[in-house]
């Protein structure tokens, strides 16, 4: 059915002094006026046309673009008052009228209000009214879900932040912490649904919810390149120090910390925060009393190959970096802070006074008696070798920090054999 308020494309049925006669149905004949109509019209056409209703009550058509259609929401401007209510420019010739009883507050000349714009029900004109809860249905069915583009029309201010209707249709809310600049009274913006709430009521962002996060993580991670790698901040840091070092609200701090740390790109620690180099595979530290140590039995020591043989045979196949760099050399030395990386291991060697003893079961309290003459057990032979290893459970930091001591539980063995704790 054709109402008023409305586009729509209708055929040109005849021209006439005045402009051309298009078929409306159930309105019949509309006139188009002649300035307006487009160039080289002619009978047959089917120009888009917006209906409304002239001085007299009679249907006109125009290609003028009134700034919002009958059944849409606009903030628009009071030119005259009278008797009968308000009148809004609402860019068409005749001015839209409120009603006095359509006034959620009496309007003045000059001030710019948000209404709505319908039929009323009893002579058929577009009406406006300022009275906007009434128009709103929270309650009404939707299918908005989160991260959804929508069309916004700031409605007013709160404590938490904006009023926002969505698409012509339902309240939302643009929470403080999610408008990065100062917003108008019935300004018009682009907007994304954030999340639909529980109870149903809808919060909303002015950018999709993986754009923020990206812009948090970038410049969190641009402050660590700038700073030497490290922020003395993380997820307990007061929230005013947040702000001053990063521009953002904890909460959204916290957020992009979480999804930083899950894709391996910092460590959190206890102080801070702390970026990763750009090869952050997991790496074990291996506490040493002696060193150099040969390379091959370190790889057969720490279980990195099943005998001397297989390391050996690894070297010489340049399947074995020390430091970043391939390494053929089967008795290379190696020393306190090298790393040693096999097949996705890496180990790091540190060089420790001495290495914790762990109590003994009563069974193995001292070693068995050796006959006279008898020679010295096998792993005397690799007392240089004789280590503490323990796995660290997070990726290697860009620039390495001072380390303390290692805590954790692990493979205890007997005196005079190699001595594990995991970390």
């Amino acid at each position: 059915m054709i109402t008023p308020g409305h586009y729509y494309k209708l055929p040109v049925i005849r021209a006439t002094a005045k402009g051309f006669q298009l078929d409306a149905g159930t309105l019949g004949d509309v006139l188009l006026p002649g300035k307006e109509a487009p160039a080289g019209l002619r009978v047959g056409d089917a120009p888009e046309v917006f209906l409304y209703l002239d001085s007299a009550d009679q249907p006109l058509a125009t290609t003028a673009k009134p700034r919002a259609c009958v059944g849409e929401f606009a903030f628009l401007k009071v030119v005259a008052t009278s008797r009968l209510g308000a009148f809004l420019d609402w860019g068409l010739p005749k001015d839209v009228l409120v009603p006095f009883a359509e006034q959620h507050r009496p309007m003045e000349p000059g001030h710019s209000y948000l209404v709505y714009l319908y039929l009323d029900r009893i002579d058929g004109r577009i009406t406006a009214s300022s009275k906007i809860d009434k128009f709103l249905d929270d309650d009404k069915p939707h299918t908005f879900k989160a991260q959804q583009a929508v069309d916004l029309i700031i409605a007013n201010s709160t404590d938490l932040g904006y009023k926002a209707i969505i698409d012509q249709s339902h309240w939302g809310v643009l929470h403080n912490s999610d408008v990065p600049r100062r917003l108008s009274f019935g300004q018009s913006i682009k907007g994304f649904i954030k999340r639909v709430r529980p109870d149903g009521k809808i919060d909303l962002s002015l950018q999709a919810t993986r754009e923020i996060r990206n812009q948090h993580c970038n410049r969190i991670e641009h402050y660590l390149k700038e700073n030497g790698a490290y922020a003395p901040v993380h997820d307990k840091s007061d929230p005013t120090l947040i702000d001053q070092l990063f521009d953002m609200s904890k909460a959204a701090f916290k957020k992009a910390i979480g999804t930083l740390y899950k894709e391996k790109i910092i460590i959190i620690e206890e102080d801070g925060i702390r970026l990763l180099a750009a090869d952050s595979s997991p790496i074990r530290v291996v506490d040493v009393t002696t060193e150099p140590l040969e390379l091959y039995k370190i790889l057969k020591f720490e279980g990195l190959v099943d005998s001397g043989g297989a390391a050996k045979a690894a070297i010489a196949d340049a399947l074995v970096q020390v430091n970043g760099r391939v390494e053929t050399q089967k008795r290379k030395k190696i020393v306190s802070g090298d790393i040693i990386e096999f097949e996705g291991q890496k180990i790091q060697i540190q060089r420790v006074s001495t290495i914790p003893a762990a109590p003994l079961p009563a069974a193995a309290a001292g070693p068995a008696p050796q006959p006279a003459g008898a020679s010295a057990p096998k792993s005397s032979r690799r007392a240089g070798i004789a280590v503490t290893s323990r796995a660290r459970t997070r990726p290697e930091p860009a620039s390495r920090p001072t380390t303390g001591p290692w805590s954790g539980s692990g493979n205890k063995k007997s005196a005079g054999r190699r001595k594990f704790h995991d970390k």
